[in-house]
């Protein structure tokens, strides 16, 4: 159980430091070029990236990577990779519209519906202290929408800009880590997140095909942008695979990789000069406790 448990919050810093770096360089594109555009090269870099360690791992250490053998796994690969990407495409859109230091910390409150939902539909045992947890994060993801220096409509929680968006992706985020958990269990993490990342690529070009959306025009200087998105979401996915399939402390590797609102807020901060109202920094900061908090139940 303590190989486990070192694996699973590995695993699950892996997925903190990855997602949260991915996340702010996202900001920095999808202001310049939009969602589509991002999404694209980003995954188009981070799958050339994952075709990299797949062929050094083979070549360096000798092993044989069991890719999905039958139509049920390759299904079930381009199933995860298209709902992933959706969960991306909204995430973009919701960041490309508002508030990074905002909407950020609610996108990461998804580990905290993927602890109902196991709470409720698979039977484990919500303790004292997670639920207290629970209840801080939701609590700060409700008065981070507040804006006291707004008008009174500005104060309604649906005139947040790229609110909606960022809701959807954060409950199909949570049904995707559920799902995704159980289908990698057992299974070698390194062939099937390439599989799954894989196919996030080739649905996003679909959507960007089927929105006639042009993949052309990236300034120049938004290049390091999309390399670093692929970089961090490798880094990210193979990690929570790794997690997945290595452990069965799903709650531990869902809840720690969570957290990666900390490093964005701290990069949107330094770099990109957000702020916010006094009432929204004390709201993010409940929110991030609360996280940090499931975090260590």
């Amino acid at each position: 159980m303590h190989n486990q448990l070192t694996i699973a919050i590995l695993a699950g810093l892996g997925g903190m430091i990855g997602w949260g770096f991915a996340d702010f360089c996202a900001k920095k594109t999808t202001d310049a070029v939009g969602a589509i555009k991002s999404l694209v090269w980003a995954h188009a870099f981070g799958t050339t990236l994952f075709i990299i360690i797949a062929l050094g791992d083979a070549w360096l250490f000798g092993r044989h990577l069991q890719f999905p053998n039958s139509f049920g796994t390759w299904a079930g690969s381009a199933f995860f990779g298209a709902l992933q990407m959706i969960v991306y495409w909204l995430a973009y859109e919701g960041f490309g519209k508002g508030q990074l230091a905002v909407l950020n910390p609610i996108f990461a409150s998804f580990p905290g519906l993927v602890a109902v939902a196991a709470v409720i539909f698979f039977g484990e045992t919500l303790s004292a202290g997670l639920a207290i947890a629970l209840v801080l994060l939701f609590g700060g993801i409700l008065l981070i929408n507040i804006d006291p220096t707004g008008t009174r409509r500005s104060k309604r929680f649906n005139s947040i800009p790229g609110l909606k968006e960022i809701a959807l992706a954060t409950i199909l985020a949570a049904a995707w880590t559920i799902g995704w958990d159980r289908f990698i269990s057992g299974r070698q993490a390194l062939p099937y997140a390439l599989s799954m990342y894989a196919f996030m690529l080739l649905a996003a070009v679909a959507l960007a095909k089927l929105m006639r959306s042009s993949l052309r025009g990236v300034p120049r200087e938004l290049w390091k942008f999309l390399v670093l998105i692929g970089l961090g979401e490798t880094v990210a996915y193979l990690a929570i695979s790794w997690g997945y399939s290595a452990t069965s402390l799903t709650s531990i590797v869902a809840l720690v990789s969570g957290a990666f609102s900390l490093p964005t807020l701290v990069l949107a901060y330094i770099f990109l000069k957000e702020r916010l109202s006094k009432l929204q920094w004390g709201a993010v900061g409940l929110t991030i406790l609360g996280i940090v908090l499931v975090s260590l139940q």
